[in-house]
């Protein structure tokens, strides 16, 4: 069964947590009433990278910003693959992936894995621990943050577990928005499934972002590209082309186990 997703590309107010929930509740509200099924938002939209005030502005356990993506998908009737947020827990601050399904649960929970030191990710955070899987929709899919797509072996784990649709969202920087989506496509073509990415626009005091969001099908074709402005970037996807290439091509069945 066909879905429609659409990805909020941000421009994320440094540092202002309630600011960007009133700017992301605007965002919803559209996408939403525009027929979106799921809606994606940026890496770290809350805070974006303020990591050196992450002690007072993280979120404690994501307790506030699980609240806030509850409400809204009830609201609205929508899943939200509500990005990351600044999660403040016992043993440190992480960055975590939050998804609600449209009858306003909590169905998973991703805490980054590779910490990206270019940006002192490991001098501010805690890498994750969790699984990448989840149900969405009755889709098998997988969640990512950024830095993970560079590597394939992380997101090939997902995929032998079946996932149909891998998520991404990220705050990745102009500067190496080709690699974004040379990366994207492959890791779409090799696990022959959708990317499903949603990269934040804008500029912080260091850094300026790409924007460009993407949905890649299963052959690698784009389904749809954002601009590098703040926008809404939508497109529809069906987890049957999954199966269909899947099938025409048989990659896991001709993986060889035995030797890697």
């Amino acid at each position: 069964m066909k879905q429609t997703i659409a990805m909020i590309q941000l421009d994320i107010n440094y540092g202002e947590p309630q600011s960007n929930y009133i700017r992301a509740a605007k965002y919803i509200e559209e996408a939403a009433g525009d027929g979106a099924d799921t809606i994606l938002l940026p890496e770290l939209w809350t805070t974006g990278y303020d990591l050196t005030r992450l002690d007072d502005i993280a979120d404690e356990y994501a307790k506030e910003s699980i609240a806030f993506l509850k409400k809204q998908a009830k609201m609205h009737h929508v899943n939200l693959v509500g990005g990351s947020v600044a999660e403040n827990c016992d043993d440190g601050v992480r960055n975590t992936l939050l998804v609600v399904n449209s009858n306003g649960e909590l169905v998973h929970k991703y805490s980054k894995l590779h910490l990206f030191q270019l940006m002192d990710e490991h001098l501010y955070l805690e890498d994750g621990k969790d699984e990448a899987v989840f149900e969405l929709s009755g889709v098998r899919s997988s969640g990512f943050i950024c830095y993970d797509i560079r590597f394939p072996e992380w997101m090939r784990k997902s995929a032998l577990k079946g996932a149909k649709f891998m998520y991404v969202v990220a705050e990745w920087p102009k500067a190496r928005i080709n690699h974004w989506r040379i990366l994207l496509q492959a890791r779409a073509i090799e696990n022959q499934c959708y990317i499903i990415a949603c990269n934040r626009s804008g500029k912080d005091p260091k850094n300026e972002f790409g924007g460009m969001s993407l949905i890649i099908d299963p052959w690698g074709e784009i389904v749809a590209e954002g601009s590098e402005q703040e926008e809404i970037v939508v497109g529809e996807v069906n987890p049957s082309l999954v199966d269909d290439v899947r099938e025409r091509i048989p990659v896991f069945r001709d993986r060889r186990e035995d030797r890697y």
